[in-house]
């Protein structure tokens, strides 16, 4: 079995217990063992697109961490806490409420390249310990700014006024916000705060690098508008070329262990491929290619090219070099 499955990962749910979700799925569908690997981090207290990769397409994982993503956040102003997320515990407090036109005038700051300093509740290593783990223990945690890019940054309509009043109070209080708030999929719907009100919170999307930590870009925005805040609501909206549209529910993949349709579940390999120009190999380059080997007098512009036989099956990821053909990443499929 090669391919993908999105999951639009729920609140609460880890990343390593989605893949083992989709493990256990697999065999209870009657697919055996299969390889399993997921291409990008979540964690539990977001929600949204999380590409798993099944078998071959596990190859592709590494292009997928490497991958842009997008995230649809909300801010929470007046308070900071140590994890600047809602669970944890409050650093810093402030009276400032900025307005729409200040937020939104600040927002340039943070596009294109930029210095971030993450947070110290990262999965990120130091002296080969997870900062996490130093912070739970009470150690000073001193994070070093590290360049990450922001592609585009706005502003986003808000679910109402009761999301944003209660989902400060703890986790249990960011799954109720969740819940209870506008769906993402219909913001359109919702109108912009006014542009001279006071915002106790605002909702913004983001389209950043690899390595980007969004609770870090909100700390930095509620700073630059002389106010504090913490991140209360975080979705991933897209990863790579996967989008909501591509994603299933926890309840459709374990429907798909009771039977349901391999087709309405599992993506065919080619699927995380999409950004990748296609390149069709005659019989011989195919050939060539499968046993790793160079092939030349290729008529392609330079660059990296995903090929595919005779019968539109991949082959490998390839890279092209003044007529040159070599394997990046070979497919037994």
């Amino acid at each position: 079995m090669n391919g993908w499955i999105i999951l639009d990962k729920p609140l609460g749910l880890g990343s390593t217990q989605a893949v083992g979700a989709v493990k256990r799925v697999c065999r209870e569908a009657g697919l055996g063992k299969v390889k399993v690997g997921h291409g990008g981090t979540l964690d539990p207290l977001a929600s949204g697109v999380l590409p798993i990769a099944l078998g071959e397409a596990t190859k592709l994982c590494g292009r997928m961490l490497d991958a842009s993503k997008v995230y649809a956040f909300t801010i929470k102003f007046g308070t900071e806490t140590d994890g600047l997320d809602a669970e944890g515990e409050v650093v810093r407090i402030s009276d400032v409420r900025p307005t729409l036109a200040e937020v939104e005038a600040v927002l340039p700051r943070f596009i294109g390249p930029i210095e971030q300093v993450p947070p110290a509740y990262s999965a990120i290593k130091i002296d080969g310990q997870r900062a996490y783990d130093l912070a739970r223990k009470g150690e000073a945690v001193e994070m070093k700014a590290r360049a990450v890019t922001v592609h585009a940054l706005s502003t986003l309509p808000t679910g109402g006024e009761a999301a944003a009043h209660s989902a400060d109070r703890g986790s249990l209080r960011l799954q109720a916000a969740a819940e209870t708030a506008t769906p993402l999929d219909h913001l359109a719907d919702a109108p912009l705060p006014r542009s001279g009100a006071d915002l106790e919170s605002i909702t913004l999307t983001a389209h950043v690098s690899k390595g980007t930590y969004i609770r870090s870009l909100a700390r930095d925005i509620a700073h630059a508008v002389g106010s504090v805040g913490h991140v209360t609501m975080l979705r991933r909206t897209k990863a790579g070329p996967f989008t909501l549209a591509h994603a299933i529910s926890l309840d459709k993949l374990n429907a798909f262990g009771q039977g349901a349709a391999q087709s309405e579940v599992i993506l065919p390999l080619e699927a995380g491929l999409v950004d990748i120009p296609a390149l069709n190999l005659s019989p011989e380059a195919a050939g060539a290619i499968r046993q790793g080997r160079v092939w030349t007098g290729v008529s392609a512009d330079d660059g990296l090219y995903w090929g595919r036989d005779s019968d539109m099956r991949p082959i490998a990821l390839v890279e092209v070099l003044a007529g040159t053909l070599k394997v990046v990443r070979g497919f037994n499929l």
